[in-house]
């Protein structure tokens, strides 16, 4: 069959929006028509600085749609189920028997390649690979092709097209908080950056009861918002010192816990150094590999603890159907962080990404 994707064909260029061929699916693959894709932080690092051979390829890792055909084998999922797809993992290794599935051993190859684990891909044009798996899903589509244990079913009382990013960026910030760090309530959280990841930690602060949530940011825009969605303070760290002002905030203890939502040297060490002892830093931001961050090790030998979190430390079986749970009772308005656009204009959305002016980016595409 064909379908519309959008391929990027070389860096730092407009995507194409183009028709390509999906290939026959192959056991325990389904094929999923898209309602609603995100646009994630990870997608636009591959746009600015594709690895060699990373081109032609379909992004996307934020997806949700309606499974339309299943291969053989498939058990998990049934034609016209509703689903959120999340990042691929091989369900064999001793961390995915171990519900580490985050830490598969085969993550990289598996999400960060493009390709399946064979080389191969489902998507061409005019005979010409095109990479189809990112993330093992490459959901800038109208159509993807995906793992059944990619794929989490959902109830569908909520509108399907928005829930897409709580397979990735809402799951990471909110997972940071509640699966990694579990603040006890009452307690204290200073958030670093207030993207779509920090404020989605934010969000999550406020399920798991901290008294005080500080959000901390170089934009007043994006303070603003974290204001307006439940922090009790905010910092510009462009004109303020944050760990001097957490301190002040907190009568000289310092937070029981923080959260680093983008991985510059400085913010980490802030995160790390506004801490009460004991307290905890989860780090979830990324800035590529080498990033080198240099930190006084004393704060951690007098009990600090920095700890590095990937995809929320969440199995998405579990962690997806708990966030879309709280967002019913009104307690996760996640729904809040993202700004819509047609799929068609997928370029016009990157665009508006890149200024800064959406929280999160959510593709639509039409209804067949």
């Amino acid at each position: 069959m064909k379908t519309t994707a959008a391929i990027l064909n070389h860096a730092n260029t407009e995507l194409e929006v183009t028709d390509v061929d999906v290939d026959d699916l192959r056991p325990h693959e389904v094929l999923v028509r898209m309602v609603g894709v995100g646009i994630c932080h990870t997608d636009l690092g591959v746009i600015a600085a594709p690895a060699p051979g990373q081109t032609p390829i379909v992004l996307g890792h934020e997806g949700s749609g309606v499974v339309e055909r299943i291969g053989a084998g498939v058990t998990l999922l049934s034609v016209g189920d509703p689903v959120v797809l999340s990042y691929a993992h091989c369900g064999e290794c001793d961390h995915c028997t171990a519900d580490l599935p985050q830490h598969c051993r085969a993550f990289v190859p598996l999400n960060l390649v493009g390709a399946r684990t064979d080389g191969s891909t489902p998507l061409h044009r005019d005979g010409t690979p095109v990479l189809g798996a990112w993330f093992g899903q490459s959901s800038w589509a109208q159509h993807a092709v995906v793992a059944e244990n990619n794929a989490i079913r959902v109830d569908d009382d909520i509108p399907l097209d928005i829930l897409g990013p709580l397979g990735c960026g809402i799951q990471t910030g909110a997972g940071a908080v509640l699966n990694t760090l579990d603040p006890e309530p009452g307690s204290t959280i200073a958030i670093f950056a207030m993207g779509s990841v920090g404020l989605s930690a934010l969000l999550a602060a406020i399920v798991a009861g901290c008294d005080t949530i500080i959000a901390v940011d170089v934009s007043d825009a994006r303070l603003d918002t974290a204001s307006d969605l439940g922090a009790t303070h905010a910092i510009n760290s462009a004109t303020t010192d944050p760990v001097a002002r957490i301190q002040e905030i907190t009568g000289g203890l310092g937070v029981n816990y923080s959260v680093d939502c983008i991985g510059f040297s400085d913010v980490v060490r802030a995160a790390l150094e506004c801490l009460q002892t004991p307290g905890v830093c989860a780090t979830v931001g990324f800035q590529g590999m080498p990033n080198d961050v240099t930190v006084d090790q004393g704060h951690l030998l007098f009990g600090r603890t920095l700890v590095g979190v990937v995809e929320g430390d969440a199995i998405p079986g579990a962690f997806v159907p708990r966030m879309i749970e709280l967002h019913r009772e009104g307690r996760f308005p996640f729904d809040r962080l993202i700004t819509t656009f047609d799929f068609a204009d997928i370029n016009t959305a990157l665009d508006a990404v890149h200024r800064g002016d959406v929280t999160k980016a959510v593709l639509t595409f039409p209804t067949p």
